[in-house]
């Protein structure tokens, strides 16, 4: 568990933005802004004062409120170095290893390419909380845009050894579709039947699926549970053409 007070902020059609926020130093972050004007007012309403934003990678959809932060808040911007000539606003270029900090709160970065070629997550080990971006989501993982199955293979790998109690925070509301195309990939895993029938449930009533965690996920995700790179690979092929 963490002490962090951690803000879901709906953006677009289905996007999350994180904002974090420690008590303890009053410093906040913002994790992935893809747009700006929700993530101030939020802020605002609050009574916090964002100092920091991170970036996972350089899509639009989580780097398009930078400028805007920036500008309104004065806020340093981490991200992939990899990827810093597409990210302009970035001032602190991140690579595997490297951490960041909130309060006495530590993140440290895990290199995961595969959805873009410089993807980074944050963990903060310490919080049993990560945040991945568009690398795995609840159910589901992300498009191979710029990256290899080999990539994305290592980078669940990784994921699923971290300890089952980590919440994961992910970008987008994608677990509905992903759960139908889970029923498919992995029928006879009644782990995932139940799960596609909470989660129906709770986007009826309008509800959130997110953030899951690792125990969840090595249970139901058909991509954190396949046992190669070519099993993920005709998995990512198959789900990038599903339509149920």
């Amino acid at each position: 568990m963490t002490d962090l007070d951690i803000v879901r902020i709906p953006a677009f059609t289905d996007n999350y933005i994180w904002l974090v926020h420690d008590p303890v130093s009053a410093e906040t972050v913002v994790i992935d802004p893809g747009d700006a004007t929700p993530v101030l007012a939020e802020a605002e309403r609050r009574g916090w004062t964002i100092g920091q934003v991170w970036n996972t990678h350089w899509h639009a959809d989580h780097t398009g409120g930078n400028a805007a932060i920036k500008a309104a808040t004065g806020a340093t911007i981490s991200g992939p170095a990899a990827e810093s000539a597409k990210i302009p606003t970035l001032d602190v270029p991140l690579e595997d290893g490297d951490t960041v900090r909130i309060g006495a709160h530590v993140a440290h970065v895990i290199a995961a390419p595969g959805h873009t070629a410089g993807h980074i997550l944050f963990h903060l080990s310490d919080d049993a909380t990560i945040f991945v971006g568009d690398t795995l989501f609840a159910m589901g993982c992300g498009r191979l845009f710029e990256g290899t199955p080999e990539q994305m293979f290592a980078n669940m790998q990784r994921l699923a050894a971290l300890p089952g109690e980590t919440s994961v925070y992910c970008a987008h509301e994608y677990t509905q579709s992903n759960a139908r195309f889970a029923t498919v990939a992995d029928p006879d895993n009644a782990d995932i039947a139940a799960r596609m029938r909470d989660v129906d449930t709770l986007r009826a009533a309008g509800e959130a699926t997110v953030p899951t965690t690792i125990a969840l996920e090595r249970a139901t995700n058909p991509f954190l549970r396949a046992d190669s790179a070519g099993q993920l690979a005709a998995r990512r092929a198959a789900k990038d053409s599903f339509r149920g």
